[in-house]
C-alpha cells in the first residue's frame, strides 16, 4: 500500500504555538481591571519604546514595576536573533527555495529558542513583503513573489517561533521599494490589495495567531501605513479580528500624534518622538485625541502582555544559542535552498576521486556572504566559505584556487572550473541614509534597490573568461533575488543558485557539488531574460501603480517566456506524477496524486498545484499556485500526495460588496513541477449553488 503525505498539515505546523491557546475572554477580564487602575501616565508608557538604541540587542517598550507589568524586549531576526552572536540562518528567500513547511516551521522554532535565551519576547520578524520586483533591496528578506507560498512559509515560522516568542509579522502593507521607501506612495486597488498584497499578512493573523504587526514606513494610497485606519483597524482588526497591538516601524514609521493612534497604531518605535508626554497632553488638550482612544491603545499593548503572561515565560538556557542541533538545521536548510538552475551533460555532481583535479575561481569563493547588513543581520561565532568547504570535503581530488586578478589560462588543465559569482552586501539590502558605513566589520552598508537585474560588469567578466579557458564551467550564485543570466548562460555547463545561505553556506554548497547532497530548492522569484519582462521598475518614483499582475503571472499573461520559471529546479534524479484524482469536500477539495522517483537516486521533488480560471469574467492571472508539497524519495519510490484546497483559496475580492465572492465559472486544478510544468489536470465547475466535474 502507498503512504500517503499530507502536503500542509495544520496540527503538525501549529503544535506549541502559544498564540492558539490564549483564553480570550479571561485576558480581556484582567485587562478591564487592570487599565481601569492605571494613570494616564502608566498609560502612556505603555505606548512607547524606552530607547533609541537598543540594550544588549534588545529594544525595550512599557513596563511598570510597581504594578508588575513586564516590558516588551523586542529584536530583529529574519534569519537569526540579532543580538550578540546567534545562529545566522540562510536568509529568506533561500528558504522560501526549500518550499518546505515543516522545515521553516523548525526554523522559526529554533531563532525563537535563541531570541528567548538571550531574553528577547519579541521577535520583529518575518518580513511578508511580497517581491513585486526582483531588484527590491530587501527581497533577500522575504520568501517569495507568489501571496500563497508567502503564507504557508509565514504561518509555518509564526507558529514555530510562537512556541517561546512573541512574532511581529512586517512591514504592513505593499512596502517593496527600498529607496524611497520612507515617502513613496504605493497606489493600490481595493481588490490587488486584497487579493495580492494582503492574503498572507491576513493568514498570519487569523490561521497562526500573531501576536503583533509591524506597519510600514511607505504610504499606501497616499496615506502613510503607520496612521492608515483603513489598514490597521477596518481591515486588521474589524475584518480580521486581530486581537494583538501593532508597532511602527523604527524612527520614521509613526509621523503623527494624534493621526496615528486615531488610525490604530499602538507603539512607537524605538522610543516615544511622536508620543511624547508633551504631545499626547497637546493633543488630548487640543481635541484632537481622546483619552479613550489612548486608553485603547495601551490596552492593546497590554492584552498582549496579559495573553503571553510574560512575567512567567521561560528563558532557555544560553547554551542554546549555536547549539549543534541549530547549526546542522542552518545547513540543512541551506542544502535545501540551493536550486539547480542548469546541469548540460551531467556535469555534476562532480567527483571527488584521486584523479580530478577541479578550479575554484572568484574573491567570493572566499567569504561567507550572509547577505544585506541591515536590520536582519546577524553575527555567527564561525561562517564557512565555498572554497574553505570545498576544501574540507574533499578527501581524494586536488584543488586549485584562483583569484578574480589572477590569470585564467591555465583552466583548461582542470577538470572543471567552479566560479563563484553574484552581489554581496554592497549590491543589495536595507537602505540606511543616515548610517551608510561600509568597512569590514561593520554593521551597517549600503544596501539599497538594484535598477538592473545583471551582474555587475566585473563579476559577469570573470564568468566569461573562465568559460573561455575551461574544459568546463560550473557557476555558483550568491544574491538575494532573480539575477539575469541570459548574456552568459549559454558559455557556461552548470548553474547553482546559492543564494545568501548562512553561516553553514559553504559546507551547504559544496555537499551539493558534489553529491553528497542531492538538490531540491525550487525557484521562489521568476528568472526573466530581460527587466522588461516583469513590472516596471523606478526606484526613485515616489507614485507606484500597483496593477493586478506581477511576476510569474504577468509573464504568462504576457505570453513571455522567462530564462527560468517560478517553481523551477532540477535534480541529479527524476520524478513522475500521475493518477490525479479530485474529491469535492464541505469546504473545498481533497486532491491526491501519485508521485515516483523514476530516478537511481535518492532525491526530493517540490509538486505544486495551480488553479486557473478560463471564462471568468474578471482579471485573474493566468495560474495561481494554491497548493504545493515537498516529497522525498528512495530510487523507485512511490508516495501518494494529498493536497487540501478551501473554498475561501478560489475566492475573488468584489470591491463593491467589500467581500469574498467564488464567481459562478470554470477552475481548473492542474499539477505539475513548476508554474511551467504542469501535466495533470482536472475541470470544475461553480453554478452558484454546487460543484460539477466537468
Amino acid at each position: 500500500m502507498t503512504d500517503t503525505i499530507l502536503a500542509f498539515d495544520p496540527v503538525a505546523i501549529h503544535a506549541g504555538n502559544r498564540g492558539l491557546g490564549i483564553d480570550h475572554d479571561a485576558v480581556q477580564a484582567r485587562l478591564d481591571a487592570l487599565v481601569n487602575s492605571m494613570t494616564l501616565a502608566q498609560l502612556i508608557n505603555e505606548i512607547r519604546g524606552l530607547q533609541p538604541q537598543p540594550l544588549a540587542g534588545l529594544y525595550f517598550a512599557g513596563g511598570d514595576e510597581s504594578l508588575q507589568i513586564p516590558p516588551f524586549k523586542m529584536v530583529d531576526g529574519p534569519r537569526g536573533a540579532r543580538t550578540g552572536k546567534a545562529t545566522a540562518f540562510p536568509v529568506g528567500i533561500a528558504r522560501g527555495a526549500t518550499f518546505d513547511v515543516e522545515l521553516e516551521r523548525r526554523v522559526g522554532l529554533a531563532i525563537g529558542l535563541e531570541v528567548a535565551a538571550r531574553g528577547g519576547n519579541v521577535l520583529l520578524a518575518p518580513t511578508i513583503n511580497l517581491l513585486r520586483h526582483p531588484g527590491w533591496g530587501r527581497a533577500q528578506e522575504t520568501y517569495s513573489e507568489d501571496p500563497f507560498h508567502m503564507g504557508a512559509m509565514a504561518v509555518a515560522f509564526i507558529s514555530g517561533a510562537q512556541n517561546h516568542v512573541m512574532t511581529s509579522p512586517k512591514h504592513f502593507a505593499v512596502n517593496n521599494v527600498e529607496n524611497t521607501r520612507f515617502e513613496m506612495s504605493a497606489n493600490v486597488p481595493a481588490r490587488v490589495l486584497h487579493e495580492v498584497y494582503l492574503p498572507h499578512f491576513k493568514r498570519c493573523v487569523q490561521e497562526a495567531g500573531a501576536a503583533s504587526v509591524m506597519s510600514a514606513y511607505n504610504k499606501l494610497n497616499g496615506t502613510y501605513c503607520g496612521e492608515h485606519a483603513e489598514l490597521l483597524t477596518h481591515i486588521l482588526r474589524d475584518d480580521w479580528g486581530f486581537k494583538g497591538f501593532v508597532e511602527s516601524d523604527w524612527f520614521l514609521g509613526t509621523r503623527s500624534t494624534a493621526a496615528a493612534l486615531n488610525a490604530g497604531m499602538d507603539l512607537e518605535m524605538p522610543a516615544g518622538f511622536r508620543f511624547s508626554d508633551e504631545k499626547i497632553h497637546a493633543a488630548i488638550t487640543a481635541g484632537t485625541l481622546t483619552e479613550a482612544t489612548l486608553r485603547q491603545a495601551a490596552g492593546r499593548a497590554l492584552y498582549a502582555k496579559l495573553a503571553w503572561d510574560l512575567n512567567s515565560l521561560p528563558m532557555p538556557d544560553a547554551n542554546v544559542v549555536e547549539c549543534p542541533a541549530h547549526i546542522a538545521l542552518a545547513r540543512e536548510v541551506a542544502e535545501k535552498s540551493i536550486v539547480l538552475l542548469k546541469n548540460a551533460a551531467r556535469c555534476l555532481p562532480l567527483s571527488d576521486t584521486v584523479d580530478k583535479r577541479y578550479a575554484i575561481v572568484g574573491d567570493l569563493a572566499t567569504i561567507a556572504n550572509l547577505g544585506d547588513r541591515g536590520s536582519s543581520f546577524v553575527t555567527s561565532s564561525d561562517t564557512t566559505s565555498i572554497l574553505s568547504g570545498i576544501t574540507q570535503l574533499l578527501q581524494r581530488a586536488e584543488l586549485t584556487y584562483f583569484n578574480s586578478s589572477d590569470n585564467l589560462q591555465s583552466l583548461g588543465d582542470f577538470d572543471a572550473c567552479i566560479v563563484v559569482a553574484g552581489l554581496t552586501y554592497l549590491d543589495e539590502g536595507e537602505f540606511i541614509p543616515t548610517q551608510q558605513q561600509e568597512a569590514e566589520g561593520s554593521d551597517l552598508a549600503r544596501g539599497g534597490d538594484r535598477e538592473v537585474l545583471t551582474l555587475p560588469e566585473s563579476q559577469r567578466q570573470l564568468i566569461e573568461s573562465a568559460a573561455c579557458h575551461a574544459r568546463k564551467t560550473i557557476v555558483v550564485l550568491e544574491g538575494g533575488s532573480a539575477i539575469e543570466v541570459t548574456d552568459w548562460l549559454d558559455l557556461v555547463d552548470g548553474l547553482v543558485m546559492a543564494w545568501y545561505p548562512g553561516r553553514e553556506g559553504g559546507h551547504a554548497v559544496s555537499n551539493v557539488l558534489f553529491g553528497v547532497t542531492n538538490p531540491s530548492g525550487r525557484l521562489p522569484v521568476t528568472i526573466p531574460t530581460h527587466l522588461d519582462q516583469h513590472v516596471p521598475w523606478d526606484i526613485t518614483s515616489l507614485n507606484v501603480d500597483h496593477d493586478y499582475l506581477h511576476g510569474y503571472g504577468l509573464m504568462q499573461a504576457n505570453q513571455e517566456i522567462p530564462q527560468f520559471p517560478f517553481g523551477f529546479g532540477l535534480s541529479y534524479t527524476r520524478f513522475d506524477v500521475q493518477g490525479l484524482t479530485v474529491d469535492s469536500t464541505d469546504s473545498g477539495f481533497c486532491l491526491r496524486v501519485n508521485v515516483t522517483n523514476t530516478g537511481a537516486t535518492l532525491g526530493a521533488t517540490i509538486v505544486q498545484l495551480y488553479v486557473a480560471c478560463p471564462n471568468s469574467s474578471i482579471l485573474r492571472a493566468p495560474q495561481q499556485l494554491k497548493g504545493f508539497g515537498r516529497v522525498e524519495l528512495a530510487a523507485a519510490g512511490e508516495v501518494t500526495l494529498l493536497i487540501n484546497l478551501s473554498n475561501a483559496d478560489l475566492c475573488f475580492y468584489d470591491e463593491l460588496a467589500r467581500d469574498w465572492r467564488l464567481e459562478v465559472c470554470d477552475y481548473c486544478f492542474s499539477i505539475g513541477f513548476s508554474s511551467a510544468d504542469l501535466t495533470l489536470s482536472s475541470t470544475w465547475s461553480f453554478d452558484g449553488a454546487g460543484w460539477q466535474a466537468r
